[in-house]
């Protein structure tokens, strides 16, 4: 931005250009070699371009191709068909509890059942066969009767 004067018109200044100074070229010189673990830090590298200038920077390794990952001897597939399975086999030993447990609980109402009618029926045949005061119907004694001609002698 331009600075502005009072008037509020902006004030153009003369352009300053700074022309860069060239550096003399570097003479190489060799540096004692300091052995560094790989890992940790990088190698430095230096080259000499053919007008005797110096670069130096970081190393660039080629990249390597991802090693090539050996097939297993047996499928994923396969080994997810196999716990497929295995797993089925559980669950029908979980069914096959199931329902022997519901037959079992079947077959326990039922003789409950069977035991309750068979109470109930005996309370009932009780309550009508039993003497409880009263006698209904009328006796008859039967004696050896002759019947002639549609007669009934006594």
């Amino acid at each position: 931005m331009y600075p502005e004067n009072p008037h509020g018109v902006p004030v153009q200044r003369a352009v300053e250009v700074h022309q860069p100074t060239p550096l003399p070229p570097a003479v190489a010189v060799s540096a004692p070699v300091v052995p560094v673990q790989p890992s940790s830090v990088p190698a430095v590298a230096s080259v000499v371009l053919p007008d005797g200038r110096v670069v130096t920077g970081y190393a660039i390794e080629p990249a390597r191709p991802e090693p090539v990952v050996a097939k297993p001897a047996v499928s994923r597939t396969a080994v997810n068909v196999a716990l497929g399975g295995i797993g089925f086999l559980a669950v029908c030993g979980g069914l096959i509890l199931l329902t022997s447990f519901i037959a079992a609980l079947t077959a326990f109402v039922t003789q409950l059942i069977t035991l309750a009618a068979v109470i109930f029926g005996g309370w009932i045949a009780v309550q009508i066969f039993s003497a409880s005061g009263h006698q209904g119907g009328t006796t008859v004694n039967i004696r050896k009767a002759v019947i002639k001609r549609n007669k009934f002698y006594g």
